[in-house]
């Protein structure tokens, strides 16, 4: 199946918030962290609620409006989107979220999204949170150039999450 990746339109909103969720019970139980289906849902549920819909909407909205310092695609397989990068510009340039559902990883996907955003950020440093289990996502976001600070978090005091950084580049490519 054909991927496309595109800007997310307003009425996407009712699927980001839904996959948000979908995509986090298939990549974060781990019974070492005491994360399994229950606190997921606990934690992350409200992405799927009406609630968690408007905000998305909003931000999809706001980037539109702000276009310098917001960014967001979404990966369509037919009519559903199966992947979004999400980012932001302040100081340096966050990258986050970004889900795949598992059908859609090893398809070449990850990185034409990771394409598009290294496109939008420019040359800027780069910072982004991945989960220390994660090792799928921390090996992809190494091959982009980013690497660990030794900086950690508990992301709802249970979530073991780790900072990775891309240091400024002259060319967009990394050091």
């Amino acid at each position: 199946m054909t991927h496309v990746i595109e800007s997310p339109r307003a009425d996407d909103a009712a699927s980001l918030g839904p996959l948000q969720l979908k995509v986090w019970l298939q990549t974060y139980p781990c019974a070492d962290a005491g994360i399994d289906e229950t606190w997921i849902r606990e934690h992350r549920g409200a992405s799927a609620t009406a609630e968690g819909i408007a905000q998305w909407r909003e931000f999809i909205e706001a980037t539109k409006t702000q276009p310098d310092q917001l960014f967001c695609r979404v990966v369509r397989s037919g009519t559903e989107i199966v992947g979004f990068l999400c980012g932001r510009r302040d100081e340096v340039v966050t990258l986050g979220p970004m889900y795949l559902l598992d059908e859609a990883q090893g398809r070449g996907v990850g990185g034409r999204l990771m394409d598009e955003f290294l496109t939008w950020a420019g040359c800027a440093p780069m910072r982004l949170w991945v989960t220390d289990y994660n090792e799928r996502a921390i090996r992809f976001y190494q091959r982009y150039g980013f690497k660990a600070t030794g900086e950690r978090e508990l992301w709802r005091g249970k979530l073991p999450n780790m900072r990775m950084v891309r240091h400024a580049t002259s060319s967009g490519n990394p050091d």
